[in-house]
């Protein structure tokens, strides 16, 4: 397996685009996500795209194959919401592990029929870890500050129990992504040093956080370099922003973030800012221009799309990122 570090320094990665706006186009059912298996379970399921691994397989293979045809170097699993926390949703937290193994297992399969085919472009699985739906530093009751609906050690436990299930189903990588509360990611961070302590791997950790707004900060109050300091104790691959923000808007805290790290960078920003429907606008071309701001001004590593983006957008993105060289960085020891 070639190593991610030294395609780095080689040239900048390009990360694929959205898995869900792929998978609205599909228009599965209830009774698509459910499948023959779970055709009687007694909660809803619609929605539960992680489940989709199980129940539609050959949909999350042929979304990732798009996305490496499209010129993604890394793919990420369709594991976004694979935790006991979030899946709790569906009362399913039971199928976690499941879920992540083959979520990864898929994606993996896919990524090495096209690294045999064109050697030269090793492709990559980042396994997804999104940030659940419940914050550790947040009350959720405005009535009680206090009050916090999740623990750190309930997250360190359900983000170990999905880290070993992307290990085991052989992602390459670890993104942990679309963070708004910084603990919530210290907690996946931990988790993930615990696994590769009892295991004695290395695998290298991605970061992403997330700018909500234009203060410029994350849901849980940090400003970019407050942030960068709160996981920078972690031996990271990367740390970089997604998600909120469309690629224009989020130049500026990409360009501190840039400014103030030794790690390699990444971004995987919106295909713009949502419209009154809740539907992104920004074409192929529009953000390939506002991406090769990026790439003239040396900020990234690590390039790809987020909410509203799609093969079309990776292809536009790739095409431009062929032509800079990566973001130099200081080799850490």
């Amino acid at each position: 397996m070639s190593n991610i570090k030294d395609e780095l320094q080689k040239r900048i990665l390009v990360l694929d685009g959205a898995m869900g706006t792929m998978l609205q186009q599909y228009n599965f059912s209830e009774e698509d996500f459910r499948g023959e298996r779970f055709k009687d379970y007694p909660s809803p399921l619609k929605g539960n795209n992680d489940l989709l691994s199980l129940t539609q397989p050959k949909a999350i293979a042929e979304i990732h194959a798009k996305y490496f045809e499209a010129g993604a170097d890394i793919v990420e699993t369709n594991t976004f919401s694979g935790t006991t926390i979030a899946m709790a949703d569906y009362n399913m937290e039971d199928l976690v592990y499941e879920l992540n193994f083959e979520s990864a297992k898929i994606a993996k399969e896919v990524a090495d029929k096209f690294t045999k085919a064109n050697p030269d472009k090793p492709r990559f699985v980042a396994g997804s870890i999104g940030p659940t739906n419940k914050t550790a530093s947040l009350s959720p009751d405005v009535n009680r500050p206090e009050y916090r609906a999740i623990t750190f050690n309930e997250l360190r436990i359900a983000y170990k129990q999905q880290v070993e299930a992307l290990i085991d189903g052989g992602a390459d990588l670890l993104l942990v992504e679309t963070i708004f509360d910084t603990l919530n990611a210290k907690a996946a961070l931990f988790a993930i040093e615990e696994v590769k302590e009892e295991r004695h791997i290395a695998i290298p950790i991605m970061v992403s956080g997330t700018i909500t707004d234009a203060s410029g900060r994350t849901l849980s109050g940090q400003t970019v370099e407050a942030f960068l300091t709160s996981i920078s104790h972690i031996p990271l691959l990367s740390v970089g922003f997604n998600c909120a923000l469309g690629a224009q808007q989020l130049k500026p805290y990409l360009q501190r973030l840039s400014n103030e790290t030794n790690f390699y960078t990444s971004a995987h920003p919106n295909a713009g800012l949502p419209n009154a429907f809740g539907e992104y606008d920004e074409t192929p071309k529009q953000m390939q221009g506002y991406i090769e701001d990026y790439l003239k001004n040396n900020l990234i590593n690590i390039i790809g799309g987020c909410c509203g983006t799609s093969p079309a957008h990776i292809k536009a993105i790739a095409d431009v990122a062929k032509n800079y060289k990566p973001r130099l960085i200081q080799e850490l020891a």
